[in-house]
C-alpha cells in the first residue's frame, strides 16, 4: 500500500502528549517527515525514537517550509492547525473505526484493535490509554484504523470513519455541553455522514465468556462486537478473541507496595465506572479516592462535602484540587488528604505518569500500613462525588 502522507513535512508541538504522540508515530509510519517539540519528556516519547524531538521550557521556532501542528495545551503560543485537524486528516486516509461515548469508550476501541490484531487483520490504532495486549496506545498497521474519539470538544464531529461506535450518550463534559440534550444533537450530527452506525445503548449486554468482570464491560464488549462486524469481522470469529481481552491501563492496576500500604490506579472517570471500581475495590482494609476531574475548581468545594460526610468514618475519600493552592481543611477529624501535584502544565493530560507518580507518592507518605489507595480519575465530579458518598457512608 503506497504511503499516503508521503513528501509531507509535519512539525508538531506538544508531541509527547498521549494523543499528539499516537498521531505522530501514525504519520511517520504513513510516509511524512515528522519532527517535534515539548516542555518536558513524557513515557509516550520512548516510542517516537525515529523522530527528532526537542525538549525545551519555550518552544522554538518552526522550521521553514514544514506544516505545524499543535496540541490544544499550547494553542495560545504558538500558531498552527489543531490536534483535531491531524486526526481528522489521518481519518480520512484510511478505512476507521471511531468510537466515541461517555464512558466505555477507551476499552471498547481497545478491544477492536486487540480483536483486529489478534486475527491477522493489521489495524492501525489511536486509543487514548496503553492498552498492555497491544503494546503502547498507538499502532502503525495498514488494516482498519481504530480511532478513540473525543467528544468533549466536540472534534469527534469532524471525524469521517466508514464505521462509528457510541458506547453511550449522557452528559460528561460541563465546560462544552449545558445539557445532555446538546451531547446527544452532536452525535446524531455527527452520525448522519457515517455509512455504518453502532448504537451501543440499544444492544444487549454480550452475554458470553469475558475476561473483564463488571456488566459494564458486558456491554462495552457488546459495542465492540457490533462494530467488528460493521468492518466485516464475523461476530463467531470475534468473540473468543475479545473474551480474552484484559483492558486498558490505569483499569485497577496495582502501582506499588510502600511501608506496608498498597496504591492501585483506574481511570473510571465516569459514575457508572466508579461504581464498578468501588465496587471491585472494596474490603476489609481503608480504601482512599483520588479524583483527578476535568473541571479540577469544582473539587475544591466538593473536598469539604466529602469531608464532613466521612470525618468519623475508617473508609477515606481523598478530593484533589489538582495542584494544591491551600492547607487541607482545617476542623477535619477525619483522614482527609489533598493530593498535590509536584508540577502543573496547563493542558496536562491528568493520568499523566509522572504527575500521577508523585500524587501516589503523596498518598503513600500520609497512609499508614494496611492502608489501601485507590486513586480514580473522575469527569462529572458531582455525581461521582454523590455516587461516592452513597457508596461509603
Amino acid at each position: 500500500m503506497p504511503s499516503p502522507l508521503e513528501g509531507r513535512r509535519l512539525w508538531i508541538a506538544g508531541i509527547g502528549g498521549a494523543g499528539m504522540s499516537g498521531y505522530a508515530l501514525l504519520a511517520h509510519a504513513w510516509g511524512a517527515d515528522v519532527r517535534g517539540w515539548d516542555r518536558v519528556r513524557t513515557p509516550y516519547l520512548d516510542k517516537l525514537e525515529a523522530i527528532d524531538v526537542e525538549i525545551s521550557d519555550e518552544p522554538p521556532p518552526p522550521p521553514d517550509g514544514w506544516e505545524v501542528f499543535v496540541s490544544s495545551a499550547f494553542a495560545d503560543r504558538i500558531r498552527g492547525r489543531s490536534r483535531a485537524a491531524l486526526l481528522a486528516e489521518l481519518v480520512s486516509l484510511r478505512q476507521a473505526i471511531v468510537v466515541a461515548g461517555a464512558h466505555g469508550k477507551t476499552t471498547t476501541a481497545g478491544m477492536i484493535a486487540f480483536c483486529l490484531e489478534r486475527l491477522g487483520r493489521d489495524p492501525a490504532w489511536l486509543i487514548g490509554a496503553e492498552v498492555p495486549q497491544l503494546g503502547a496506545n498507538a499502532g502503525t498497521g495498514e488494516g482498519w484504523l481504530v480511532v478513540e474519539g473525543d467528544e468533549s470538544d466536540r472534534t469527534v464531529a469532524d471525524l469521517r470513519p466508514q464505521v462509528a461506535v457510541v458506547t453511550n450518550v449522557d452528559l460528561d463534559h460541563h465546560s462544552t455541553f449545558a445539557s445532555r440534550a446538546e451531547v446527544e444533537e452532536l452525535f446524531d450530527e455527527w452520525l448522519a455522514h457515517v455509512p455504518e452506525v453502532v448504537r451501543g445503548e440499544t444492544l444487549p449486554p454480550y452475554d458470553g465468556p469475558l475476561v473483564l468482570a463488571g456488566e459494564h464491560n458486558r456491554r462495552n464488549a457488546a459495542c465492540a462486537l457490533a462494530g467488528l462486524e460493521r468492518a466485516g469481522v464475523p461476530r463467531d470469529e470475534a468473540a473468543p478473541v475479545v473474551a480474552e481481552f484484559t483492558g486498558a491501563g490505569r483499569r485497577l492496576e496495582q502501582r506499588g507496595t510502600a511501608a506496608g500500604v498498597d496504591v492501585f490506579d483506574d481511570y473510571a472517570h465516569h459514575p457508572v465506572e466508579i461504581a464498578a471500581t468501588l465496587a471491585a475495590a472494596r474490603d476489609d482494609g481503608r480504601l482512599l479516592v483520588l479524583f483527578q476531574p476535568h473541571l479540577y475548581s469544582r473539587t475544591r468545594h466538593l473536598a469539604a462535602d466529602i469531608a464532613t460526610a466521612l470525618a468519623a468514618a475508617d473508609i477515606v475519600a481523598v478530593a484533589d484540587v489538582y495542584p494544591a493552592r491551600e492547607a487541607p481543611l482545617a476542623g477535619v477529624t477525619g483522614k482527609l488528604v489533598v493530593d498535590a501535584l509536584a508540577e502543573e502544565r496547563p493542558g496536562m493530560p491528568l493520568a499523566w505518569t509522572p504527575a500521577y507518580d508523585d500524587g501516589a507518592r503523596f498518598l503513600a507518605e500520609r497512609a499508614r500500613p494496611g492502608d489501601r489507595i485507590l486513586t480514580i480519575g473522575a469527569g462529572d465530579v458531582d455525581r461521582a462525588a454523590a455516587l461516592l458518598l452513597d457508596l461509603l457512608r
